[in-house]
């Protein structure tokens, strides 16, 4: 590391924290004045207010907007030396335009890397924070039409490649529900099927209590029920996973993510890509921090009569045009069958070419 990569790693740093920074005050005071009266009838002091909600917003504001943070960062020091000719001076020294590049490199891996850790563990965390203030304060009414026609406590799904279980009015804090079904299906065929008065987690035997139980098994020729007061059976189903949650995604963390659409996948559960689409963004996303910290080294770079402004029109034209392919890759992987994987990297891949081109295009 030599004075010249200090030089710019130092520039680098600091015009990113006064990025964020102004950012995130920006961003705050707009969200702010959009929820005022939310929050004023949530009877909460600022102070909680701040513990219970903004200690998760902002982080989550940093993990969305880091990339642009890190890219206009990138833009606005880089026109500055150019226009004040000092990345004339350093290549008319002797430094080669790959040597000048090095520190860029060097802080744009850098800021990847946090990333990448923040978006595995970190982000999650404070998105915990953030969605369980909205579910519990912002979301939480409903109009008398939908209480009528929702259930937000009812689920039914599949534990199985045969096997479908429903569940009416769960309680998540005594872990039980007033009425169940099961039923086994082959060859599009039912051929059992249970249905219990009340379901119970029994904490001592890990599995679940059925009350009022009545069992039919159908083959070809017959159909034999049983009735039974009382009846324990596992399930592939816990009681932590009987949650209707829209910001699930949100708030796991990868290996927590990974574990789920694993299990989802066992069970042959069906609309599992937008978790995929975010397990898959999560490492995407800071390796298109370090794909835009050089694209924007070497757009700035040059001196051009427009100076910095100039600079910064191609710069929020160049994010507009990346983050406009990330919403469309993410909504043809969510709505049709496009590969959720290639969805997340489909951004990187496309601007890996405009970031070659630019590189071969910039004069040395």
């Amino acid at each position: 590391m030599k004075k010249l990569d200090w030089y710019i790693l130092r520039k680098f740093f600091v015009t990113f924290l006064f990025c964020m920074m102004a950012f995130t005050v920006l961003a705050v005071a707009v969200d702010s004045s959009e929820k005022t009266d939310d929050f004023v009838k949530t009877g909460l002091s600022s102070v909680e207010i701040l513990r219970q909600y903004y200690v998760g917003f902002v982080p989550y504001i940093w993990g969305l907007l880091y990339p642009l943070f890190v890219f206009i960062a990138v833009i606005f020091f880089t026109s500055k030396m150019a226009l004040r000719s000092e990345v004339i001076a350093m290549i008319a020294s002797g430094t080669s335009y790959n040597r000048w590049l090095r520190p860029y490199f060097i802080g744009g891996t850098a800021m990847a890397l946090i990333l990448l850790l923040a978006n595995r563990y970190a982000i999650p965390k404070a998105n915990e924070v953030r969605s369980d203030f909205e579910t519990k304060y912002l979301n939480s009414t409903l109009s008398p039409s939908n209480q009528q026609t929702r259930c937000p406590n009812c689920f039914y799904k599949r534990i199985d490649s045969v096997t479908y279980v429903g569940l009416k009015y769960y309680d998540v804090n005594s872990k039980a529900a007033n009425s169940f079904f099961l039923e086994r299906v082959k060859k599009n065929k039912v051929v059992y099927n249970l249905r219990a008065d009340r379901i119970e987690w029994d904490s001592t035997k890990r599995n679940w209590k059925l009350l009022n139980v009545v069992e039919r098994t159908i083959d070809s020729m017959k159909e034999t029920v049983v009735q039974t007061p009382q009846k324990n059976v596992a399930l592939n189903l816990q009681p932590s996973e009987l949650r209707n949650d829209e910001f699930l995604k949100d708030k796991l963390t990868s290996p927590e993510l990974q574990h789920f659409i694993r299990l989802e996948e066992q069970r042959a559960t069906e609309g599992l890509a937008p978790l995929k689409v975010e397990m898959y963004r999560r490492d995407a996303t800071p390796f298109s921090v370090l794909l835009l910290t050089l694209i924007g080294a070497i757009i700035a770079g040059r001196k051009t009569r427009g100076g910095s402004g100039l600079h910064l029109a191609i710069g929020i034209m160049v994010a507009s045009l990346f983050i406009l392919s990330d919403r469309f890759s993410t909504v043809f992987a969510i709505k049709s069958s496009f590969p959720p994987a290639l969805a997340a990297w489909v951004p990187n891949i496309i601007f890996s070419v405009v970031a070659y081109y630019l590189y071969r295009k910039a004069p040395k």
